[in-house]
């Protein structure tokens, strides 16, 4: 058997302890990122059914757009634009407040840009768990172009449930995970996402699954079958003891390689398996264009493209 790296040792002990301080991950406040269009409409009912599972409280943010956002119009104009806007938020605030009505909820409604005011929010509401939806046009790649959505996926100090433009839900149904997949590639960054996958998997009596995309190498022969069954040991090791008597989880490998990358191997068992949600565990982006780019390759390709939401975690 194979003994675990110091790196998987520290971080093991750091989500060891944060199981064992309780049952289920301790999601009190929770923030909802709305522009009131039907993206962001669409990922409400996963803040609203996350908030009621947990008995948090749900914090609903618009950004309101500054002076500055308006310097191409006359005073005039930019004045009669703006009260219009406020009438129309209002409205929507409105719709919202009786949406969120029988939780602990509040609405925020800041000026400023938005990346910068909702990290103000995370940061001063001790904010545990960020929903919100996303075009997904290109993803993290626009970052460097002043996408609002890609950037805020980047300053993000909390988790983050990304609700795509793939993403389908009956209207009549509540917003539940039955199936969920954990992606991981072993490293201490993938793996801190663990314990919210199987924190919410006995919130929902999700069925999980944990999966490894092995990569296979360009040359050589490999036993496949010899190489599967020590990476299903792996995965197998990695659910905590006192989960194991309701976590039957169901431990995947698939092989990729040079011409299928592992977003897509991720992108078609969560299709395979209907799964309602896909977390990930993912490394922090700083200002550095080459990170950003690492990122996109796989992460992004996942967010834009799945079926199902995505939660994000960052080690």
């Amino acid at each position: 058997m194979r003994s675990p790296s110091p790196a998987e040792n520290v971080l093991w002990r750091c989500l060891m302890k944060t199981m064992e301080a309780g049952k289920r991950i301790a999601l009190k406040n929770i923030l909802f990122a709305t522009d009131f269009s039907p993206c962001s409409n669409a990922a409400l009912p996963y803040a609203l059914s996350v908030a009621r599972r947990y008995g948090a409280t749900l914090l609903a943010a618009h950004v309101m757009p500054t002076e500055s956002d308006m310097l191409f119009m006359s005073p005039e104009n930019w004045s009669a634009a703006a009260e219009e806007e406020d009438k129309r938020i209002q409205g929507c605030i409105e719709q919202l407040e009786s949406q969120l009505h029988g939780l602990p909820h509040g609405v925020l409604t800041p000026r400023g840009k938005v990346s910068d005011a909702l990290a103000q929010i995370i940061e001063g509401h001790d904010i545990d768990l960020l929903v919100l939806g996303s075009h997904g046009r290109s993803g993290i790649r626009k970052l460097v172009m002043g996408s609002v959505a890609e950037e805020i996926f980047r300053r993000a100090a909390c988790p983050v449930i990304s609700v795509g433009p793939n993403v389908s839900r009956k209207p009549d149904r509540e917003a539940e995970f039955h199936r969920i997949l954990f992606a991981t590639d072993f490293s201490p960054e993938s793996l801190a996402a663990l314990p919210f996958a199987i924190s919410l998997a006995e919130e929902d009596v999700a069925q999980l699954a944990l999966l490894h995309v092995a990569v296979q190498p360009a040359v050589g022969i490999v036993d496949r079958e010899a190489v599967t069954a020590s990476l299903v040991r792996r995965l197998r090791e990695l659910i905590p003891t006192e989960a194991k008597p309701w976590c039957d989880a169901e431990c995947l490998v698939e092989f990729g390689g040079r011409f299928v990358p592992p977003a897509e191997r991720i992108l078609e068992v969560a299709e395979d398996r209907a799964a309602d949600l896909i977390v990930l565990g993912v490394r922090r982006v700083h200002s550095n264009l080459r990170l950003v780019t690492h990122l996109a390759s796989t992460t992004d390709q996942i967010l834009t493209q799945a079926g199902c939401p995505v939660l994000t975690v960052r080690g």
